[in-house]
Parts: C-alpha cells; sequence; structure tokens
C-alpha cells in the first residue's frame, strides 16, 4: 500500500500525479441514449475512449492505472446480446490493441472471476497478461468480471484455511496479513478514484483498497472522458490533503 506519486518517467508530461489512478468508466448507455444512438454505440466509443485515457497515464507518468470493464454484476442486468458488446471495454480484446499496449511498455494485469468465462474470452486475458508481462512502464489492470465483496469474501475464506491448518494464529492477524492475501497484494492501493456520469458511489469496486483513495466524480460521461478530463481530476486531487488515520500528508508533495 502505498500514498507515494509518480516519479517522472522519459516523455512524461508532469512529475506530480498520483502512483495509481483507479477509473469506474460509466455512461456508455446515457451517452448513447443522449444522442439516439444504439447501446452498442456507446460502448464504441467507450473504447476509444479508454485508448485515450492509457497514452495519457503513460504521458502523464501515472505508473498504476485500474479500470472497472465489467463488474461480476452487470450479468444480471446484461442481456445475451449485450454481453459482448461490454465486453469490448477491455482494450486488450482487439489485438491490435494489444500490440500497441506491448510496444508502449504497458503491463496488462486483469483482476476478476475467470470461472464461467467463455474459452476465448480467457484465453485473450491470458494472451494480454503473458505477451506484457515483462512491461513495466504503465501497469494497465482490468477489472473485468470483478466484485470487491466477492473479493474480500474469497481472502476471508482463504484466512480461515490458513487458520484451520495451523498455518496462521488469529489474534496476531491485521490488516496487512489480509491484504496480503488479497487479489492486488503487490499493487498499491489507489491514490485516486476517478467515475466518470456523475454517479458518486464506488458500486462494489476496490472497496478494501480505496481506504484512504482521494474520491472525484465527474458529469462526462465516459465517450466523451479525455487526456484534458484526467488531468482536471488530477489537479483536484493535487489540491487536497490526504490523511491516513489522522496524519495529513499533501498530495503532489
Amino acid at each position: 500500500m502505498s500514498n507515494a506519486t509518480a516519479p517522472a518517467t522519459e516523455g512524461s508530461d508532469r512529475s506530480d500525479a498520483p502512483l495509481h489512478v483507479a477509473i469506474i468508466m460509466d455512461g456508455n448507455g446515457r451517452w448513447a441514449a443522449a444522442r439516439g444512438l444504439p447501446r452498442a454505440e456507446g460502448h464504441r466509443r467507450g473504447v476509444e475512449a479508454l485508448r485515450r485515457v492509457v497514452r495519457a497515464a503513460n504521458e502523464l507518468g501515472i505508473l498504476y492505472l485500474t479500470i472497472f470493464s465489467f463488474s461480476s454484476e452487470n450479468w444480471s442486468r446484461a442481456g445475451e446480446r449485450d454481453r459482448r458488446p461490454l465486453w469490448i471495454a477491455a482494450p486488450f480484446h482487439i489485438r491490435n490493441d494489444l500490440a500497441t499496449l506491448h510496444r508502449d511498455g504497458v503491463r496488462v494485469r486483469v483482476i476478476g472471476e475467470r470461472a464461467g468465462l467463455e474459452p476465448d474470452i480467457c484465453a485473450l486475458l491470458n494472451e494480454a497478461e503473458e505477451l506484457t508481462r515483462g512491461n513495466s512502464r504503465l501497469n494497465l489492470v482490468v477489472a473485468f468480471n470483478y466484485g470487491s465483496r466477492q473479493e474480500i469474501a474469497q481472502a476471508a475464506q482463504r484466512l480461515a484455511r490458513e487458520v484451520a491448518e495451523g498455518r496462521r494464529d488469529p489474534p496476531r492477524s491485521t490488516p496487512t496479513h489480509s491484504a496480503a492475501i488479497s487479489i492486488t497484494p503487490d499493487i498499491p492501493d489507489p491514490d485516486l478514484i476517478i467515475r466518470t456520469s456523475g454517479e458518486q458511489r464506488l458500486s462494489n469496486f476496490l472497496m478494501w483498497q480505496a481506504a484512504y483513495s482521494e474520491l472525484v466524480f465527474v458529469p462526462i460521461h465516459w465517450p466523451d472522458f479525455d487526456k484534458a478530463a484526467l488531468e482536471g481530476a488530477i489537479a483536484e486531487y493535487a489540491r487536497r490533503e490526504r490523511r491516513f488515520g489522522g496524519l495529513v500528508a499533501k498530495t503532489g508533495s
């Protein structure tokens, strides 16, 4: 877990960017409905926005960018015909995007439940991770078929097994131990979480990791989000004083 800021990287625009930015990409459907367009067009434009933001994160020196691509709860509201359009929100779904990410030094990491996914989707997830494993310029963490409550429940189950097997002493267990068996033990907690489209909630996204994250809610729908919007959210983040259990840490310092 970290509250550090990212060091400047070659070609980056700034040195005061947060280390880890997470984004809830909301509003594809509303963007399309406001224009009288099919929902699928909103998702297509959402993919274009994602490409812009990944490039911008790389340019701004952000080291970790986590995107909420597809919630495990979306299955309950997505009809069979809607599922594939939602899936293309993952940038590596199109092989040309994966090649570009690899060329640009982006490491793709996927968090979420893979059991029950179609074999071709699992293959794409595995291919993206394996191809880019050695990259280090930007870690693109894709939360796909992900739910934070499920993640916490699974961590609790692993802790319970370790206690039952005599490998862990309950009185000595701490939040740090719990975090160590989460699905993101080597990824710093997000410094900044952005949600688009005006909604002001986490929606079961990184709830454990977001304990001390700064939250910025922007009114624009995800397909309109771009580098300027990202910089605006970072500027808001930089104006805040972060408190970690009472300690004040000025952002961007």
